[in-house]
C-alpha cells in the first residue's frame, strides 16, 4: 500500500459527521480521553496555538468544531471570516495536536457535542463554565467542563486592526 502524502494525512483529519461517528467508535475502543473545543479560528495566531495546546493537554484526542463560513459570519459580522472554512480547516488539521476537525453550520455546536459526548469540554475563560453550550451533556456523563485563559494581546480582531492601520 502506498504511503499517504502529508496533504492526504491533513485532509483525512477533516471529518464529516458520519466519518466522525466511525472514528469515535475507534477511539472509544482504545479508551481514548476525548477533548472537544470549538471556534472560528479565522486567522490562526499564537493565541490560538496556546489555547489549542492547553486543550490538547487535557486528553488523548482533540476534536475541534469549526464554525462554517455562514456560522462565522453570523457570529462575527460582515467581512468575516477572512479565510474560508476549507482553508481554516486545513490549517487546523495540519497541527499535530489536533486529531480531527469537524465543520458545523449551526450557531452553536450543541448537536456536535451530543454526537461526540466528549470527556472534556473546553472554551475560553470569557465564558463561565455553567454557561458553556453542552455543559449539561458533558456533566451528565461525569465529564469535565473547563475554561482556558486566552493569551493576552493576541486576537484575530487585533490582527485585523493592525493590518487596517498599517494601510493608512
Amino acid at each position: 500500500m502506498p504511503r499517504q502524502s502529508s496533504i492526504e494525512i491533513i485532509r483525512s483529519k477533516i471529518l464529516n459527521k458520519e466519518e466522525l461517528a466511525l472514528q469515535l467508535v475507534r477511539w472509544s475502543f482504545f479508551s481514548k480521553k476525548v477533548v472537544f473545543t470549538n471556534g472560528c479560528f479565522d486567522l490562526l495566531h499564537l493565541g490560538h496555538i496556546d489555547y489549542l495546546a492547553k486543550a490538547a493537554d487535557e486528553g488523548d484526542i482533540l476534536i475541534v468544531g469549526l464554525n462554517s463560513d455562514a456560522s462565522t459570519s453570523g457570529l462575527k459580522g460582515a467581512g468575516r471570516p477572512i479565510n474560508g472554512q476549507e482553508q481554516r480547516s486545513m490549517v487546523l488539521a495540519a497541527l499535530d495536536i489536533v486529531s480531527a476537525v469537524v465543520i458545523f453550520d449551526e450557531p452553536t455546536p450543541i448537536e456536535l457535542i451530543r454526537t461526540i459526548q466528549p470527556d472534556v469540554l473546553i472554551k475560553g475563560s470569557d465564558y463561565s463554565v455553567e454557561k458553556i453550550v453542552g455543559y449539561d451533556i458533558v456533566k451528565a456523563k461525569n465529564g469535565t467542563v473547563k475554561t482556558i485563559d486566552y493569551l493576552e494581546g493576541y486576537s484575530t480582531t487585533l490582527i485585523e486592526e493592525k493590518i487596517r492601520s498599517s494601510r493608512k
